[in-house]
């Protein structure tokens, strides 16, 4: 079945190229966008609108997004900064950039077609777009990911990563200087009522609990190195619990200040640093780490005139 999104369009969003907005509110590619408003499946107020029109507060969008494809996805010759691998399991380092699976707007080019390209052995249980996908990043975070080439090994790693038997520890440059050095983001989440492509700070009672553990590594003019240790593993949990205590990441166009300073950051300066856990085969302490990605270094590197070491 098709899937039909409605979006109220908000003050801070007037003026914005109707496939630009739609793009970014619906984590879909713009010539995807694009193709969805020539083919009459975008309304403006009930009406059909070109491609560059300028959305207007209180805009009301009706999107028809077509059901997802099913055919089987490709392998494709696709670089990939592979950490480790053996016969049950194969991490890599996920450039920023990279989408991890299939899906509308990106049915080609991902993760999963460059790691099908690598090995041709993936599990199933994902299914034909999720092949060995355990856990996932966003497609503008970096770092270390983690894929099955088996059943067995992937029920035992979700297994694992549901049960909090997993440790994911992340790097974040962040707005701002926490007021205390180490903390505990204890805050519930839930999807945007009306931006549902967004998650929120849940209603008291509401939402599904997140908890975020973070630690100050340097200090800088206005901005912070940080390490974040997320407990449970909600959408976007780092995001928006960095953004509810007021240190939003740089270059998080989504949960960050409009015209914050990017630092010529195409995404979100968050990286997923290293994954430590149980190897469900050899019952080994395994321990896989991706150094900062250059995109980030050079930020701090500009922040450093003037930043303390602590």
């Amino acid at each position: 079945m098709h899937k039909v999104e409605t979006i109220h369009v908000e003050q801070a969003d007037e003026g914005k190229r109707l496939d630009v907005y739609l793009s970014w509110q619906l984590a879909l590619s713009r010539s995807f966008v694009q193709k969805l408003i020539i083919g009459n499946l975008v309304m403006v107020n009930g009406e059909y609108a070109k491609v560059s029109r300028k959305v207007r507060e209180g805009d009301i969008l009706c999107v028809t997004v077509p059901a997802p494809r099913t055919e089987e996805v490709l392998p494709e010759d696709i670089p990939l900064d592979v950490l480790y691998e053996d016969d049950d399991m194969i991490a890599v380092n996920k450039p920023r950039g990279l989408v991890v699976h299939p899906a509308s707007g990106n049915w080609s080019g991902t993760l999963v077609n460059a790691l099908l390209a690598h090995s041709g052995k993936l599990s199933t249980i994902g299914g034909r777009q999720r092949p060995g996908i355990v856990h996932r990043l966003d497609k503008d975070t970096s770092g270390v990911i983690l894929s099955a080439k088996n059943d067995i090994t992937h029920l035992a790693l979700a297994r694992d990563l549901k049960q909090r038997k997993m440790d994911k520890l992340y790097l974040a440059i962040v707005i701002g200087v926490p007021r205390e050095r180490e903390g505990c983001i204890d805050v519930a989440l839930a999807r945007h009522p009306i931006r549902r492509n967004r998650m929120a700070v849940a209603e008291e009672g509401k939402g599904r609990s997140a908890l975020t553990y973070y630690e100050t590594l340097k200090e800088f003019q206005g901005y912070s190195l940080l390490r974040v240790k997320p407990i449970t593993g909600r959408t976007h949990q780092i995001r928006v619990h960095l953004t509810h205590i007021g240190h939003p990441i740089v270059g998080d166009n989504v949960y960050g200040p409009r015209r914050a300073k990017s630092f010529g950051m195409t995404g979100q300066a968050l990286h997923a640093f290293s994954l430590a856990f149980i190897h469900p085969s050899t019952h080994k302490q395994m321990y896989i780490e991706a150094p900062m990605p250059e995109d980030m270094r050079s930020v701090l590197k500009k922040l450093g005139n003037g930043g303390t070491q602590q």
